[in-house]
């Protein structure tokens, strides 16, 4: 039966569809899972590494049953994902002999999980599997997935974008336009949605394929649907930085240490704020008799809130969601229906401030935690999608005026793939002589909502930075044209052409404009986002 795994910064959800009742189900994984209250199963994203060279490690409620989180051993992680793919990776130690990454963790954690679905006979390496990836992620973290993803005993693999996986997960069809505010442990995501049942023409499988078996992913007899996004926003915000504010809080408050104990803590006061007006946690040591309590409600939990600027960021990233759905004709009053998943969702002050957008009768609030594994699984069932890069790329040059480097941009954000025709560049020498043209190609980040990453003692931080984020995709590989014979300053040399194909591979092809030489034919570039 296909399986969909959605990887989350502080929680993990596994669905499979069940072929006899025609419908997703979320699956308990024995020993990993855990369950709160009338909340579904999910797995806590947290690793033990017991042999680093051996790949021997704990993983989920493994790690909490045995207490491996409450102390500042360097053997334990937690919000790992937030790493993976970052330009800074801080003080990671090494272990047995190995140098431990974030994407090194992620990798055992993921193949963990694997393991055990195969062991308790949950999965079957002739079904697919599809992985979800935030809707903001950068392509470094995609090749990561793809990777990982790649090295599991499965014929197939897709990657989807978590926001579509909440629209499909709530079967929302008929409602036609969606907005999916997706909060969950690291990440915030918005993503207008269009679902269409209209009959259409086959086009490519909804999302992004790494691996196909015998078996195609599309020969369900089902007739297709259409999911297509119309505009995305996201930023890295999430439950963990709202529990470390906790902490932070109850550090200045009651000069409580900052300490893995109290951001336990501070998660479950979190979780009862959720659903209650008051709550309260105590601790009590009964070998030292250390005891103190944790003790708000929710005006003061939405103070500390507004404290951090957190509803200010959340306008920012609605604002550019409705900004983008307007270039395209489309007001807010149009939007059939506000899906909210992820945990921080469920929190009273985060529910009143989407209704102060929306009236309450558009919000679906009933599955944030598995509406974007289960709506993963849908993919397998006939539904496809069209969709747009998320991202802006970018070609860098030489900015006299700043005498240093600075990117022209080249590919923006919302263009269509694959494209109806190539995008046209021509180059130049610069120097007497040149022998070979050089040309980076970019990943931009948007200008106000770039993300500094960096360590505070042990705690990995992300804030807001101003200016543009970059991230070069083919620095390694960026000499694109040798000149036979060596180029001159004053006269165009190459003309350059490029096109995204269907799969998202950038593709380039340069020719020769003195020699009419092809020097690259459709060279594959990077495969964007």
């Amino acid at each position: 039966m296909p399986i969909a795994i959605d990887f989350g910064t502080s929680n993990t959800v596994v669905a499979r569809w069940n072929a006899a009742t025609q419908q997703a189900e979320t699956l308990t994984i024995p020993g990993l899972s855990v369950q709160w209250g009338d909340n579904p199963p999910v797995i806590p994203s947290l690793v033990y590494v017991e042999n680093a060279a051996e790949g021997k490690v704990l993983v989920g409620q493994q790690v909490r049953d045995r207490g491996l989180d409450l102390g500042h051993d360097p053997r334990f992680f937690r919000n790992f994902k937030r790493g993976i793919g970052a330009s800074i990776q801080g003080f990671l130690p090494e272990l047995d002999g190995v140098a431990v990454t974030f994407e090194q963790v992620g990798q055992w954690f993921l193949q963990a999980v694997s393991h055990q679905l195969q062991a308790i006979g949950a999965s079957d390496p002739t079904e697919p599997i599809v992985f979800t990836v935030p809707v903001d992620s950068f392509e470094s973290y995609r090749h990561w997935l793809g990777q990982v993803a790649l090295s599991l005993q499965a014929d197939q693999v897709r990657l989807l974008d978590e926001p579509t996986a909440a629209a499909l997960g709530y079967g929302r069809a008929n409602q036609g336009l969606l907005l999916v505010i997706d909060f969950g442990g690291g990440t915030l995501d918005f993503s207008l949605v269009r679902l269409d049942t209209a009959q259409q023409p086959r086009s490519q499988p909804l999302g992004f394929l790494l691996k196909l078996g015998q078996k195609s992913l599309t020969d369900s007899k089902q007739r297709p649907k259409l999911a297509r996004v119309l505009a995305k926003a996201g930023q890295n915000l999430g439950g963990a930085d709202i529990d470390e504010w906790l902490v932070d809080y109850f550090a200045a408050t009651q000069g409580l240490a900052k300490t893995p104990l109290t951001t336990r803590l501070a998660e479950r006061l979190k979780i009862q704020l959720s659903h209650q007006a008051q709550a309260t946690e105590a601790y009590f040591n009964d070998e030292t008799f250390e005891t103190f309590e944790l003790s708000l409600d929710q005006p003061g939990f939405a103070a500390i809130l507004a404290d951090h600027q957190f509803f200010d960021r959340l306008d920012e990233s609605m604002q550019q969601v409705l900004q983008q759905s307007r270039r395209q004709g489309i007001e807010a009053a149009e939007i059939g229906a506000v899906l909210v998943v992820g945990g921080t969702a469920q929190i009273p002050a985060v529910q009143a401030w989407v209704q102060h957008y929306f009236e309450p009768t558009q919000l679906c609030s009933a599955k944030p935690f598995e509406a974007i594994a289960q709506g993963a699984l849908q993919i397998t069932q006939g539904i496809e999608l069209q969709d747009f890069l998320y991202h802006s790329y970018g070609i860098r040059y030489w900015n006299r005026r700043q005498n240093g480097h600075d990117w022209h941009p080249l590919i923006k954000a919302g263009q269509a793939y694959p494209m109806d025709k190539p995008l046209e560049l021509v180059l130049g020498a610069s120097v007497q002589n040149q022998p070979s043209i050089e040309l980076v190609v970019g990943e931009l980040g948007t200008e106000d909502s770039g993300t500094e990453v960096y360590f505070e003692s042990d705690r990995l931080i992300t804030r807001s930075r101003t200016g543009v984020q970059v991230q070069p995709l083919n620095e390694k590989a960026r000499s694109i044209a040798q000149l036979i014979p060596p180029g001159s300053p004053g006269t165009d040399r190459i003309r350059v052409l490029f096109q995204v194909d269907a799969q998202r591979f950038l593709r380039m092809t340069v020719e020769d404009l003195l020699t009419g030489q092809t020097l690259l034919d459709n060279q594959v570039v990077v495969q964007l986002s």
